[in-house]
C-alpha cells in the first residue's frame, strides 16, 4: 500500500526525510526491545529462584504455628500472638528500569509493645513467630518481582508491535511511495527531454 501524496520533490524531500527517521527510530526499537527481553530472562530467573525459596519455607512456618497450637495450650498460643502484635509499615518506591516503572515495597516492622510469656508457650511459637518476621520482607520482594515481571512483559509487547508496524507497514509504505514518485518524476524528466529535443530539430529544420 501507498501513500497518497502529489508526485513532486518537495513530496520526494519530505517522506525521504520520513524513511530517515522511522529506520533510525526502528533501530532505537529494536534494540530497546532486545534489552528489554535480556532484562525480563534476567528478572524470570531471579523470581524463579525466590519462588522456589519462599514455596519451600511457607510449608514449614505454617507447620510451626500448627505444631505450637498442637503442643500448647490453644489459650496461650493466642494470647502470646496478641501480646506480641505490633504494627508494620509499608512503602512503596519506583524506580526505573529499560524506560520501565518498577516498584520496590520496603517494609518496616516496629518492635511489640509488650511480649508473651515463653515459659507459657511452647518453643515451636518462638521459632514460628520469629521465622515470620523474617520471612514477610523476601515475601513483598517476591511480590515486587512478579509486578516488574508484568510491566515488562506489557512493554516488551507494545514495544515489539511499535517495531513490527515501522518494520511491516510505514518503512514498506515509505519506500514504495518513494519509488513510484521517483519513477514518475523520471517519467516526466524524460518528457521535458523529448520535448526538448523535438523543439530543437524543429528549429535545426527551420
Amino acid at each position: 500500500m501507498q501513500i497518497r501524496v502529489n508526485p513532486n520533490r518537495m513530496e520526494l524531500l519530505r517522506l525521504s526525510r520520513r524513511l530517515k527517521t522511522a529506520s533510525r527510530g526502528h533501530k532505537l526499537l529494536k534494540d530497546k526491545l532486545e534489552g528489554l527481553i535480556q532484562e525480563f530472562v534476567a528478572q524470570i530467573e531471579t523470581y524463579r529462584q525466590s519462588r522456589e525459596e519462599i514455596d519451600r519455607e511457607l510449608p514449614r512456618i505454617l507447620r510451626l504455628f500448627v505444631l505450637a497450637r498442637l503442643t500448647g495450650s490453644e489459650a496461650a498460643v493466642y494470647n502470646a500472638l496478641m501480646q506480641s502484635r505490633t504494627t508494620m509499615n509499608l512503602a512503596i518506591e519506583e524506580k526505573r528500569l529499560m524506560g520501565v516503572t518498577i516498584p520496590e515495597f520496603k517494609m518496616t516492622i516496629a518492635k511489640p509493645e509488650s511480649g508473651y510469656s515463653y515459659l507459657e508457650t511452647p518453643p515451636e511459637l518462638d521459632e514460628a513467630v520469629a521465622t515470620l518476621r523474617e520471612f514477610l520482607p523476601r515475601l513483598l520482594a517476591m511480590a515486587a518481582q512478579e509486578e516488574a515481571i508484568r510491566r515488562l512483559m506489557e512493554e516488551i509487547e507494545r514495544t515489539r508491535r511499535r517495531v513490527n508496524a515501522l518494520e511491516y507497514v510505514m518503512i514498506p509504505q515509505l519506500k514504495g511511495t518513494i519509488k513510484v514518485i521517483r519513477q514518475k518524476l523520471e517519467e516526466l524528466e524524460r518528457g521535458n527531454i523529448t520535448r526538448l529535443m523535438k523543439i530543437k530539430e524543429m528549429r535545426m529544420k527551420r
